[in-house]
């Protein structure tokens, strides 16, 4: 496929007149005055944006389907989330036993040896437990957490720690130190969350090599004027990226604009923590073997506690917009960001060897569908 025409988003700018060539799932050429190939479509937008396909870092299920269920979910989350416009995502565990956990991982390992063809790209697991603090579990279910241990954290991936992406956790449990820094060597990028640690044991996490910060403000120390605990840090500290869950619900859009003006665009990461019923009507579901009730897109446990979202990228994006943040901000934020966050340079751009699909947005920003 040649797209013609394109106010393409490249290099952190929206550029007019842009030609992009996609071809078996990958953006193959940029520039003017390309020529399209015997037998190849030519779609001209006519001056609509062209965005990259949105990365997902920290996603749980989507449509009815949960990435702790097993290799035929994660396939059809990739399937699924690529019809949405998203090109790459981590697929985001819940707490659980070891066994199960294990056997989740390696589902997303096959996925990402065998990708699906038309879908988004697996780039590894989002581990968000067992290291963390009860008195923070949120939605995570406290019964399967303990302390840091590296030889349960590779019994909990199969021994495949290279299908880990990131791992969340809370800093100031005993064995931190020590565990941060192993796990960092072997490649996974640490987030800091679900966590009761001081402003000053998140910069100490930092230096240990964490450079993450999960959905900040939930599941963690709250921002005071005295303290100002995980969300303070995370805002002041620039070796972190810290997560934004933008539903509106989780999270005031002052804040996240707060938030877009400490971290700036490059180090702000929009997540949806999407649960199974992103993408499904209102009614019940369930999360980490929990019952959930979805209501006016809220999805809570029994006792009211938030449990993930049914956010998705595309409504994060418009959101956004919405609340007033620059165009060219938004979309870094959903984009290259989320994948930079993760050590993955070539998700979230348009540039050649990106993984498709790219978005098309109307003059007004209106969603106009994906180009495969």
């Amino acid at each position: 496929m040649l797209i013609r025409n394109a106010t393409a988003f490249v290099d952190g700018r929206f550029c007019s007149s842009v030609e992009v060539r996609v071809h078996n799932g990958r953006v193959q050429e940029i520039g003017q005055g390309l020529h399209n190939g015997l037998y190849e479509d030519a779609i001209d937008l006519g001056g609509d944006y062209l965005l990259p396909g949105f990365v997902e870092v920290h996603i749980h299920g989507y449509r009815g389907h949960d990435a702790m269920q097993g290799e035929a979910a994660v396939r059809a989350m990739s399937r699924d989330l690529f019809r949405a416009g998203v090109a790459a995502f981590c697929p985001t565990t819940m707490s659980s036993t070891v066994q199960d956990t294990a056997s989740a991982v390696d589902a997303v390992h096959r996925v990402m040896a065998q990708p699906e063809h038309h879908g988004a790209v697996v780039l590894g697991t989002h581990m968000e437990a067992p290291f963390l603090a009860p008195e923070r579990c949120g939605a995570q279910v406290k019964e399967h957490f303990c302390l840091p241990d590296m030889e349960r954290f590779m019994a909990m991936c199969g021994g495949q720690s290279q299908a880990v992406r990131v791992l969340t956790m809370a800093p100031e449990l005993p064995g931190s130190e020590a565990f941060i820094r192993d796990v960092v060597a072997r490649g996974v990028a640490v987030s800091v969350g679900h966590t009761s640690a001081t402003a000053a044991q998140v910069h100490l996490a930092a230096d240990w090599g964490a450079t993450r910060v999960t959905h900040t403000f939930n599941a963690q120390t709250p921002l005071h004027h005295r303290e100002p605990g995980v969300p303070g840090a995370a805002l002041v500290d620039e070796r972190l990226y810290a997560e934004l869950i933008c539903d509106g619900i989780h999270l005031h859009p002052d804040v996240v604009c707060l938030a877009v003006r400490a971290k700036g665009a490059s180090r702000a990461v929009v997540i949806t923590d999407a649960m199974e019923a992103a993408g499904m009507p209102d009614g019940q579901y369930a999360l980490g073997g929990q019952p959930v009730h979805v209501k006016d897109g809220a999805a809570r446990l029994a006792d009211g506690t938030l449990a993930g979202s049914v956010l998705t990228m595309r409504q994060a994006f418009a959101n956004l917009l919405s609340w007033g943040v620059k165009p060219e901000d938004a979309v870094l934020m959903c984009t290259a960001t989320p994948a930079d966050s993760v050590g993955q340079k070539m998700a979230g751009r348009i540039i050649a060897g990106a993984p498709a699909p790219l978005t098309r947005w109307s003059k007004d920003w209106q969603w106009m569908g994906i180009m495969a």
